[in-house]
C-alpha cells in the first residue's frame, strides 16, 4: 500500500501557491494572507500538543486499545496532517509574498510606469526558443530574416547598478548557437510589466542592440555540447535525425511542424520532454558505474548527484526536468541515509519544495503534466496491469499498463489545453514506448562521446535513428489514422467529468466485488457520461459541414455580440478575436475544420473580443495583442501561453506574412493606453483583395488613424465596434469598401447595429453583411468581387448563393 500521508500537504501548498502568486491580480495584499496561514498553523500547533498531552495523561490501564485512547489517537493523526499542510502551505505563500514584493520594488517597476528606456543587463535561465511564425518577415520589403529568439532570464543591472534579480522575458534578434544558458544580455530596453501570474514578471522589448557575453565556463560547455549534437543529429536526415536530440537531451529544434503535430495527435510528444525516466537512466548508470569503480554508498550517490545536476544543466532546467530532477535528488538522500526512498512521498517532498523555490511552478501546465504522470505511474500501473492480467499475457499488461496509467492521469490537464481526448495514445506508447530508452540511452551516449571520439559518438547517433525513426513513423501513423480526436467539454467542466468518468471507469475494473446490479447500474452512468459531451461536441458539426462549401476566404463566425473573423491563405489561418463565448467559437471553428490557427489577433481584451479564448488553447502557434491591461489580459493570454503559442504586442509598423498574404498593423501606437480606442487594427492584403479590420476603435481614434496611417480603398472592412454609432464617416469614405463585415448579436441590448452607421455605409456603397442576421457568413475571392454564402438566408443581402 502506498504511503499516502504527504499527498494532502503536497496538494495543500500546490493550491496556496496557484492563489499566492495571483493575489495581487485579484487586489488580495500578499503580506496579511500569509500571516493568516501562519497563524492558523501556529493554533494548530498547539491543539496538536494539547491533544497529545490528554493522551500521555491517560490511566496506563486505558492506553492499549480503549475507544478514548482510538479517538484521541486519530485526532493527533488529522491534527498533525493539518498542521503539515498549513506549514507547507505558509511556507509557499511566504516565498511568493517575497517575490512579490521583489516584483513590486524592481526600478523595471517604476520604469514600467513611466515609460521610460532603461539599460538593464540579463543573464539567460533557459535556451532560447525560436519563434514559431515563420511569416513574420523582416522589413517593408518583405525579405525574411532570421527568426527572432524568445529567451527568459533574470535581471541582474538595471542602468548600471546591480538589483536584485527578477524573471523577464524578451525577443532578440541574435542567433542561437550565441543564447545558451548563463549567456548575459546587455542592451537598452522599455519595460512592460506582466501579471502577477505570470511567471515573468516583466517583458521587455528591446530598443537598440544586444551585446552578448559568453556565459560562465562552468555552463558554456552544455551550449556548445547541445548545439554540435543537434547538428550531428541533423545531419543523418528525415524525422530520426529531428527526434534524436529531443529523446536524448530535449532539444525539439528541429522539428518540423508536420512531425510535431503528429507527435501531439497521437499522444507521442512527452517522449521529446526530459522527465523521470531520463534522470533515472542518469543516476543509475552514475550510481552504477560508481559502484564498479568500488566506491562507497555515500560517494556514489555524490557522483550520481553530480551526474544528475550536470544533466539538468545540459538539457537546460525545464519545468518537468526541474521536478524529475528533485524527485531523484530526495531518493538519492534516502539512500545516502540507508533508508527507502522513491514513490509518492518523494513525489510529494519534491513538489512541496520546489514549489516553496518557485510559486510559479503551480501554474505551469508542465509541471502539472509531469507530477500526473509520475503519480499515473507510482499508483496505478501496478493495478491496472495486475486487472488486465486476468485477460491477456502477463507481461503484455505489465507494458500496456505504464502509458495507460500515465494517460488517464495526464488526460484531466491536456483537457484544459484541448478539449479532445486521443483515441490512439494508448495503442501509439504501446507501439513508440520500447524504442524510447533505446533511443534515448544511445542518443545521451552518442551527446557525451562526440567531443571526445567523435567517431565512437556518431555511430550511437546513427544507432539512435533507428528507433527515433520508429517512433517518427508511429507518430505519422496514429495522426493519419480517421476519427482519432474524440471532442470534449471544454475548460474546468470537462476536467471534473473526466476525472469522474476515469474514476468510475478504474472502479469497475480493479474492483470486482460489487454486485451485478451495481456494476451494470455503473456501467450505464459511465456510457451516458461519455455520450452526452461526445454527443453534443460531434453531432451538430458533422451535419453543418456538410451543408457549407469546402472553398472561402473569409469566414465571419456567428457567435453572438462579438467579433471572430477568420482568413485564410496559402494553407494557413488566422483568426482576429474569439467572441465571447467558447462554445460558441468552438461550434464555429468545428462547422468550418478549422483545427490549427497559425495566428491569432487580440485586437482588445473586452470579453466581446477575447472572452473565447480557451475554445483554440492549444491549437494557436503565435499571438498578437495590443497593450496589455492586467488581469483581463492576463485571463485570455496566460493559457494560451501555457498552451504553447507565443505572444507579441504589436504596435503601428509592424508587419509580416500569412500564407500568400502580407498583413500590418495600423494602430495603435507605441504608448497607448489598453481599451477599445487601443484596438489593434489590420491591414491584409492578398492576391485575391485587400481587407482592413477595425476593432472596436471610436471615432476620434478612427481620425488619429487616418492621420497617422495611409490608407486607401480597400475590398472589405469588418465595421468596428459591431455597428455602433461611434464612427468616422471621412474613414468609411476613404475606405469606399464594396463589402462591411459586422459581427453583432440578435437583439443584443445596445441597438447595434445604429441606423447612423448602416446609412453611412449605404452612403459609401458598402454593402452590410451582418451575423445577427444571417448567421456564419462565408466569402470567397474572385474577379467580380466576393461570392458570400451564409448561413441563414437574408433578405438585405439576398438568398445564399
Amino acid at each position: 500500500m502506498p504511503d499516502l500521508r504527504l499527498v494532502a500537504p503536497a496538494m495543500a501548498a500546490w493550491t496556496g501557491a496557484w492563489l499566492a502568486v495571483a493575489a495581487p491580480d485579484a487586489g488580495i495584499p500578499a503580506w496579511p494572507t500569509v500571516i493568516a496561514i501562519w497563524v492558523a498553523a501556529v493554533v494548530m500547533l498547539v491543539a496538536l500538543v494539547s491533544v497529545q498531552a490528554q493522551a500521555v495523561r491517560l490511566p496506563r490501564a486505558t492506553r492499549p486499545g480503549g475507544r478514548r485512547n482510538r479517538v484521541l489517537r486519530a485526532v493527533v493523526r488529522w491534527c498533525a496532517m493539518l498542521l503539515i499542510a498549513l506549514a507547507a502551505t505558509g511556507l509557499v505563500a511566504t516565498s511568493a509574498a517575497v517575490a512579490l514584493e521583489a516584483r513590486s520594488h524592481s526600478p523595471l517597476a517604476e520604469a514600467a510606469l513611466s515609460g521610460s528606456a532603461v539599460s538593464v543587463v540579463v543573464e539567460l535561465t533557459a535556451a532560447p526558443r525560436a519563434m514559431s511564425a515563420p511569416w513574420f518577415d523582416g522589413g517593408a520589403d518583405g525579405a525574411t530574416t532570421e527568426l527572432p529568439q524568445r529567451v527568459e532570464g533574470r535581471v541582474v543591472a538595471v542602468d548600471g547598478i546591480g538589483v536584485e534579480s527578477v524573471p523577464v522575458t524578451a525577443t532578440v534578434d541574435v542567433a542561437p548557437s550565441k543564447l545558451q544558458l548563463g549567456t548575459t544580455l546587455s542592451f537598452d530596453a522599455n519595460a512592460a510589466t506582466l501579471p502577477a501570474a505570470d511567471a515573468a514578471a516583466f517583458r521587455l522589448n528591446v530598443a537598440g542592440d544586444v551585446h552578448v557575453s559568453a556565459p560562465p565556463v562552468w555552463l558554456a560547455w552544455s551550449g556548445a555540447l547541445r548545439i554540435g549534437f543537434a547538428e550531428a543529429a541533423t545531419s543523418l536526415g528525415g524525422d530520426g535525425g529531428a527526434l534524436v536530440p529531443g529523446l536524448a537531451i530535449g532539444d525539439t529544434s528541429a522539428v518540423g511542424d508536420a512531425l510535431d503535430d503528429a507527435m501531439k495527435a497521437s499522444s507521442l510528444s512527452h517522449l521529446t520532454a526530459v522527465s523521470g525516466a531520463n534522470c533515472a537512466i542518469v543516476t543509475a548508470a552514475a550510481f552504477a558505474l560508481a559502484g564498479a569503480a568500488g566506491l562507497r554508498r555515500g560517494a556514489r550517490v555524490l557522483v550520481a548527484l553530480v551526474a544528475l545536476v550536470g544533466f539538468i544543466v545540459l538539457v537546460t532546467p525545464e519545468s518537468s526536468v526541474v521536478r524529475a530532477g528533485a524527485m531523484a535528488v530526495v531518493v538519492l538522500i534516502a539512500l545516502a541515509w540507508g533508508r527507502p526512498g522513491g514513490g509518492i512521498a518523494a513525489l510529494a517532498v519534491a513538489v512541496i519544495v520546489l514549489l516553496c523555490v518557485d510559486p510559479w511552478y503551480a501554474r505551469d501546465y508542465g509541471f502539472a503534466l509531469s507530477v500526473c504522470a509520475t503519480a499515473g505511474l507510482l499508483l496505478l500501473a501496478g493495478p491496472l496491469a495486475r486487472a488486465m492480467a486476468r485477460v491477456m499475457p502477463t507481461p503484455l499488461a505489465i507494458v500496456l499498463g505504464v502509458p495507460l496509467a500515465a494517460q488517464l492521469a495526464c488526460q484531466p490537464v491536456l483537457i484544459l489545453l484541448d478539449p479532445a481526448l486521443a483515441l490512439y495514445g494508448v495503442p501509439a506508447n504501446l507501439l513508440a514506448a520500447p524504442a524510447a530508452p533505446v533511443g534515448t540511452i544511445a542518443g545521451l551516449i552518442g551527446c557525451l562521446l562526440m567531443p571526445l571520439l567523435p567517431s565512437v559518438g556518431f555511430a550511437f547517433l546513427q544507432l539512435a535513428w533507428v528507433p527515433a525513426a520508429w517512433i517518427a513513423l508511429v507518430a505519422h501513423a496514429g495522426a493519419a489514422l480517421p476519427f482519432g480526436r474524440l471532442p470534449w467539454l471544454p475548460d474546468a467542466a470537462g476536467a471534473v467529468l473526466l476525472v469522474a468518468c476515469t474514476a468510475l471507469a478504474l472502479w469497475l475494473v480493479l474492483d470486482r466485488s460489487p454486485r451485478v446490479r451495481v456494476r451494470a447500474a455503473a456501467v450505464s452512468l459511465l456510457l451516458i457520461a461519455v455520450a452526452v459531451p461526445v454527443g453534443v461536441s460531434v453531432g451538430a458539426p458533422t451535419l453543418g459541414r456538410a451543408m457549407r462549401p469546402g472553398s472561402w476566404d473569409l469566414a465571419a463566425c456567428d457567435i453572438g455580440q462579438g467579433d471572430a473573423v477568420l482568413l485564410r491563405s496559402g494553407g494557413t489561418t488566422a483568426l482576429i478575436d474569439t467572441g465571447p463565448d467558447p462554445a460558441a467559437l468552438r461550434r464555429c471553428l468545428d462547422f468550418l475544420s478549422i483545427d490549427r490557427i497559425d495566428l491569432l489577433v487580440l485586437t482588445h481584451w473586452d470579453a466581446d473580443h477575447a472572452g473565447g479564448t480557451s475554445a483554440v488553447v492549444g491549437r494557436v502557434d503565435i499571438v498578437i495583442h495590443g497593450p496589455l491591461d492586467d488581469e483581463r489580459s492576463s485571463r485570455a493570454r496566460d493559457p494560451l501561453i501555457a498552451g504553447g503559442a507565443e505572444a507579441i504586442e504589436v504596435t503601428s509598423g509592424d508587419r509580416g506574412l500569412l500564407g500568400d498574404a502580407r498583413w500590418r498593423v495600423l494602430w495603435p501606437e507605441p504608448g497607448a493606453a489598453p481599451g477599445n480606442d487601443a484596438s489593434v487594427v489590420l491591414d491584409v492584403e492578398t492576391p485575391e483583395y485587400r481587407g482592413i479590420f477595425l476593432g472596436d476603435l471610436g471615432e476620434g481614434a478612427q481620425r488619429r488613424l487616418l492621420a497617422a496611417a495611409p490608407i486607401g480603398a480597400v475590398d472589405l472592412v469588418k465595421v468596428a465596434h459591431h455597428g455602433s454609432a461611434d464612427q468616422s464617416e471621412e474613414l468609411y469614405s476613404r475606405l469606399n469598401a464594396p463589402v462591411g463585415i459586422i459581427g453583432v448579436g440578435a437583439e443584443n441590448g445596445y441597438g447595434h447595429p445604429t441606423d447612423r452607421l448602416l446609412e453611412l455605409l449605404e452612403g459609401t456603397g458598402t454593402a452590410a453583411v451582418r451575423t445577427d442576421r444571417s448567421g456564419t457568413l462565408l466569402l470567397t475571392a474572385d474577379e467580380a468581387g466576393f461570392s458570400l454564402w451564409t448561413e441563414r438566408a437574408d433578405e438585405d443581402v439576398g438568398a445564399r448563393p
